[in-house]
């Protein structure tokens, strides 16, 4: 099973049908569950990321391989994240990604991963990020089982 658990929600409709999209191919490969909690943009960052830390820690188990996505993470190639993503799938029961919120991810959340994953030095708007996340993980299952997609 592969979890995402975003801060934020999503406004843009073109964003949330592409989402669905996603979620919906990659069903062929993998249970998949999509958390949304809520951002407190309003707070001072410090306090906003240990809020938001508390209600994602709700979403997590022991059994989950939490992979956080920042800047400072280890960026892969889409084959080595295929790879990545095959050898977790063997050694626990689910993969849990999580996208932080506009100010990031809490440092006591941070230490708690067993994976600190970037995509690039640059950074994304969160919303968007979600659905690249997303194209990701369903091109790295084509490249597992050797379909074409993958160029």
């Amino acid at each position: 099973m592969i979890k995402i658990i975003v801060v934020g929600s999503l406004k843009e409709q073109y964003l949330k049908d592409a989402t669905i999209e996603y979620i919906k191919r990659l069903q062929k490969y993998t249970e998949i569950d999509l958390i949304e909690v809520k951002e407190e943009g309003l707070l001072p960052p410090q306090q906003a990321m240990k809020k938001e830390a508390e209600k994602i820690k709700k979403h997590l188990s022991e059994k989950d391989y939490l992979i956080t996505l920042e800047i400072e993470g280890k960026e892969l190639t889409s084959e080595e994240f295929s790879k990545k993503i095959e050898d977790m799938m063997i050694n626990s029961s689910n993969i849990t990604f999580l996208i932080g919120g506009s100010y990031g991810i809490d440092e006591n959340l941070k230490k708690e991963a067993k994976y600190h994953l970037s995509f690039s030095k640059m950074t994304f708007p969160h919303q968007l990020f979600r659905v690249l996340l997303l194209e990701q993980i369903y091109r790295a299952f084509k490249i597992m089982n050797n379909e074409s997609y993958h160029k």
